[in-house]
């Protein structure tokens, strides 16, 4: 059994500037540096339960099968689940950084019934993609 400190699961994503990447999931989406290894160019984030690791290409020991392109993500978005995304949002507005997709609100059928969030998705500074959500709560799918 795992908890917040050891989760099962921890992306470590592949970036072009290490320092760049922190400010953006650190100084403005609200991780924590849990530790770094500045040699290495790596980081380890944590924001509640939610975990991610940072390293920078062509330092340290990188599993690489293709060749790298910008955007870095495509075809995949992490969703992280955060107290208040109009915070968020109005955070990466004042850091000028633009949203792929505007807050809304969305239901989704869950059994029978659905789960509402509030939520929106911007890019990293390497084109991960990641969908910032907010619970509004539950009702019936009816």
């Amino acid at each position: 059994m795992t908890d917040d400190l050891d989760p099962a699961l921890v992306p470590e994503l592949l970036v072009r500037d290490i320092s760049r990447s922190i400010r953006f999931w650190s100084g403005i989406c609200g991780f924590e540096v849990r530790y770094s290894r500045p040699e290495e160019h790596f980081a380890y984030l944590a924001l509640g339960s939610a975990h991610v690791m940072l390293e920078e290409i062509g330092i340290g020991r990188n599993w690489i099968t293709a060749p790298l392109e910008t955007p870095l993500g495509r075809g995949i978005n992490f969703q992280i689940a955060v107290p208040d995304t109009a915070v968020l949002a109005a955070a990466l507005a004042a850091a000028d950084i633009e949203l792929l997709m505007q807050p809304e609100t969305k239901w989704y059928r869950v059994g029978d019934r659905e789960a509402g969030v509030r939520q929106f998705v911007v890019a990293d500074p390497d084109g991960y993609l990641v969908r910032f959500q907010s619970s509004v709560g539950r009702r019936s799918a009816n």
